[in-house]
């Protein structure tokens, strides 16, 4: 798969009108002239954990562009039951079927590692992307690499074992978070991962008796990243190739 390589600036380099620091990979790779649109209307946030900024058919009303954080994409069942379907950090946005003109979005966001980032409102963007066709081109291809990594998802969920479907969420959203330390439980994990929370547990104590994390009360440390890349399945390699697209690890 051949690797596109955005032309970034330096993170940090670029600010709202507020003057808030702009770490977003797609804000920062966006041209002078595409940004200059943007930045009047980029509204700073700190989003804590379990923030809904989205439930599920509601019309989208912002496009979020995370600086740190992570958001999971997440389908809710009528039976209460809920699965993750995707993720998103510091390299992406969310609010895509507005940017490709569609009113109302199928899946729920929720911050699931707390953070910071801006929004802006979807009817700005849309007018923006009239008169931005580079930027445009940034947001489709990311919906396309989304698309892709939703995809890899719901095959993994469905063929791989509890142990290597954790691993390759944890190296997903290591690379988001860039911590070793993630604030998350196993209740959480299960709910993610679509499963019950007896086997994450025993997924989570496997790879802890690896010494390949650390699990603590609300907090997983990762403690070996090579042991648990060799303990994902061949899709975190997959979602690599997509995250070289977006300039991540």
């Amino acid at each position: 798969m051949a690797t596109y390589k955005p032309q970034v600036v330096q993170s940090g380099e670029r600010t709202n009108a507020q003057g808030k620091a702009v770490k977003n990979i797609l804000l920062l790779s966006a041209s002078d002239s595409d940004y200059s649109l943007l930045r009047p209307h980029l509204e700073y946030l700190d989003l804590p954990h379990h923030l809904v900024i989205h439930e599920a058919c509601d019309k989208i009303k912002y496009a979020y562009f995370l600086n740190g954080g992570l958001i999971s994409l997440v389908v809710a069942m009528r039976n209460g039951k809920t699965a993750e379907t995707g993720v998103v950090g510091n390299e992406g946005f969310t609010g895509i079927p507005a940017a490709v003109g569609l009113g109302t979005g199928m899946m729920r966001e929720v911050i699931q590692i707390p953070g910071d980032g801006f929004r802006i409102q979807v009817g700005a963007l849309q007018k923006i992307l009239e008169s931005a066709p580079g930027l445009q081109l940034d947001l489709c291809r990311y919906a396309v690499l989304l698309g892709m990594q939703i995809a890899q998802t719901a095959a993994c969920n469905r063929l791989h074992d509890i142990k290597q479907r954790l691993a390759r969420w944890l190296l997903m959203t290591q690379d988001r978070v860039d911590s070793e330390t993630l604030p998350i439980t196993h209740d959480f994990l299960a709910t993610m991962l679509g499963t019950g929370r007896p086997s994450v547990t025993l997924a989570a104590s496997i790879l802890q008796k690896e010494q390949t994390i650390k699990y603590t009360r609300g907090a997983v440390t990762i403690l070996n990243r090579k042991k648990l890349e060799d303990s994902a399945c061949e899709c975190y390699k997959m979602t690599q190739q997509y995250n070289g697209e977006l300039g991540l690890r």
